[in-house]
């Protein structure tokens, strides 16, 4: 079966028919058979299109103007061209994109202080291939969907370095959640956790994105799981994942209930919302307890980003302990990263691991669908009304104009 291509040199755009072979022929750089044009193979040439289908000039995307903790103050909407990818590049069209709490940690400038407005929002899409560089050709084809973890994400279209895209079976939003949530998790645990069968491990907000992973990887590695979260709902999700005890801690005193039913301390703390809850957390840890901070999201939309934490004595609840605490930033492990997304995806393809999607159906306004839900997703993670990974349906499926 033939498919059409477009390559783009300069300002000009020639037709090609290719064999469905890929790495052959023209791409290849053999002479091209009867029937192809010859045409311009440099660096500098492109392949675009996706099954005869016409890319648009121009395309909507989320572009933070100020710096702020506060999405909607920082992030503005804005039509420009759709890039072209560059020699080792995909342009990828865009299906879903996730949403993290460390999207407004971006916005507001701590990743990156030298990074100065404009820039580009996002971290995580979901997409077929439409475009793609010549040394890029050699891995990938036009349709083909992959997945991808790099800045610029919140477009209609992303240009993302080949060698940085995951090939996925499908664009399902449920590969979009172990992108950074599930990874964060897997590697989190794996590497600093030191989780052993039979130890005890409390996961707070254990039902939002990365929580929910956290929760599933203690329970394959034989450990008793606690998990906090906001609603009975919630509890009832955790209690499918196996989570040994929920607790809402809306109706109960979560202090209390570590002290009554855990007197022996926690062993594993994976903690992701600071404050009040890292000082508990601390308070609650075991002897040899170690407690992983993945993040802080009680502060996050604050000016300074932190919340504030009474840590005097800190150093003598470690040591009367043998405790730890352990900061975790998934970019400084992505020698990890590869195999945690190999295995997660071989546990999802065979029923092994739960990757559940808010997509908003049950949000105030409906569903997250097009660009402009991204801010109302923004704030449905915020207000804590999500259950599992917060994921936004950038454009429906594509549909082919191929006559092909």
């Amino acid at each position: 079966m033939s498919s059409l291509l477009l390559v783009r040199n300069g300002g000009r755009a020639v037709s090609l028919i290719r064999g469905g072979r890929r790495g052959t022929d023209a791409l290849s750089g053999v002479h091209p058979v009867a029937r192809r044009f010859i045409i311009d193979m440099s660096y500098s040439a492109h392949f675009m299109d996706f099954k005869g289908s016409s890319i648009p000039s121009s395309m909507k995307k989320l572009v933070v103007t100020k710096l702020s903790p506060n999405f909607r103050e920082a992030v503005s909407m804005q039509t420009v061209a759709v890039p072209t990818p560059g020699d080792a590049d995909l342009l990828v069209r865009n299906r879903f994109v996730g949403i993290n709490a460390s999207d407004i940690n971006y916005s507001a400038g701590r990743y990156d202080p030298s990074l100065k407005p404009p820039f580009d929002a996002g971290f995580e899409g979901i997409g077929e291939v439409v475009g793609l560089g010549l040394s890029a050709s050699s891995r990938y084809t036009v349709g083909d969907t992959v997945a991808y973890f790099s800045s610029g994400a919140f477009a209609e279209y992303t240009v993302v370095p080949a060698k940085e895209s995951v090939p996925v079976p499908a664009v399902k939003p449920e590969f979009l959640t172990l992108l950074v949530s599930g990874a964060t998790a897997y590697i989190a645990l794996k590497r600093l956790g030191d989780l052993a069968k039979g130890e005890t491990v409390l996961v707070t907000a254990a039902a939002g994105g990365t929580g929910q992973f956290a929760v599933q990887f203690a329970k394959q590695a034989g450990c008793h799981v606690i998990g906090t979260c906001s609603s009975n709902e919630k509890a009832g999700f955790l209690k499918s994942l196996g989570c040994n005890r929920p607790i809402n801690y809306t109706t109960e005193d979560l202090a209390k209930t570590l002290r009554k039913e855990y007197p022996q301390g926690i062993d594993v703390v994976y903690e992701s919302v600071g404050g009040s809850v890292l000082e508990l957390a601390v308070n609650s840890l075991a002897n040899k307890g170690r407690l992983i901070v993945i993040g802080f999201i009680s502060g996050y939309q604050t000016a300074s980003g932190i919340p504030p934490f009474r840590g005097g004595t800190l150093p003598v609840k470690l040591l009367q302990k043998s405790a730890s605490i352990r900061g975790f930033f998934l970019p400084h492990f992505f020698s990890d990263y590869r195999e945690a997304l190999g295995s997660m995806m071989q546990m999802f393809a065979k029923g092994k691991l739960v990757c559940e999607v808010d997509c908003g159906d049950l949000a105030q306004g409906g569903r997250f669908v097009g660009l402009e839900s991204v801010f109302r997703a923004v704030d449905h993670m915020y207000a804590g009304k999500n259950l599992g990974k917060v994921v936004v349906e950038v454009a429906p499926p594509a549909v082919s104009n191929s006559k092909l």
